[in-house]
């Protein structure tokens, strides 16, 4: 299956790294613009700096409802409108819950799941003038629990209803869809989960024997799966959770003969 998105318009959230930045190498590489959002001015620019001139910036803090609407803006400005937004901006934090913070939780629903509510009310007139379409980075943790992730788990969980309330509310006009990512090979998975251990090589193999298919994936697989989504190859979907995760959330492993 290959994909053509020459002359789409596209904003990807999150785009400087990981699975964020692998879709806006893929959108480019299918013949899109592409607007690149970072939290800042800088990460942003710095990104840019290593992409094709078909990609623009479009800075800002998707934990902060102002900012979503200056993000879209900006997009807007050095697209001339809007075919797709990804709302891949997100943050992975944990710990067991009698030491989770106030400032845990905010931090966790502002980016991953306030962030994508505001994005989307944001770009809503520009996907309804393009028919467009959105996608949204959920997890395998918002599908399943998983211990030491409550939070996490309740950000991304919400992402997944979210998906479905608004692919409900937006059609026929405008589809959404979500991808629900098992553990993916990404800086912030090295830095926060892996090199963040006692034994890092350890918890790397722990990581990838939780999968039944037995390793972690790479962003470019489930920068695929957003392509697709995005694409008219989906044409018929609207409000599915994309599960790409090794066969985490298929059910329980055997335990006995």
């Amino acid at each position: 299956m290959t994909f053509d998105f020459t002359a789409k318009r596209i904003l990807v959230t999150g785009g400087t790294r990981g699975i964020g930045r692998a879709a806006v190498e893929a959108f480019l590489d299918a013949g899109a613009r592409v607007a690149v959002n970072g939290r800042t001015e800088a990460s942003t620019l710095k990104a840019l700096a290593t992409l094709s001139t078909e990609a623009v910036p479009a800075p800002g803090d998707v934990a902060k409802a102002g900012d979503c609407r200056k993000i879209v803006a900006a997009a807007i400005a050095e697209l001339g409108g809007l075919d797709v937004l990804v709302n891949c901006a997100g943050i992975a934090n944990g710990g067991p819950m009698e030491e989770v913070t106030e400032e845990d939780w905010d931090q966790a629903l502002d980016i991953n799941l306030k962030g994508t509510f505001f994005c989307t009310q944001a770009a809503l007139p520009h996907l309804r003038a393009s028919k467009g379409n959105v996608v949204n980075l959920a997890s395998d943790a918002g599908l399943i629990g998983e211990v030491g992730l409550a939070v996490y788990c309740a950000s991304k969980g919400g992402v997944v209803n979210l998906t479905r309330a608004l692919a409900l509310e937006l059609a026929p006009g405008i589809r959404v869809n979500c991808v629900c990512p098992g553990y993916v090979d990404t800086d912030m998975v090295r830095r926060d989960v892996i090199d963040a251990s006692d034994d890092p090589a350890t918890t790397e193999a722990a990581l990838a024997n939780s999968a039944p298919l037995r390793r972690i994936a790479e962003p470019q697989e489930i920068a695929s799966a957003i392509l697709y989504l995005a694409s008219d190859h989906a044409r018929f979907m609207t409000g599915s959770a994309l599960q790409i995760d090794g066969g985490t959330t298929a059910g329980h492993p055997r335990t006995s003969p």
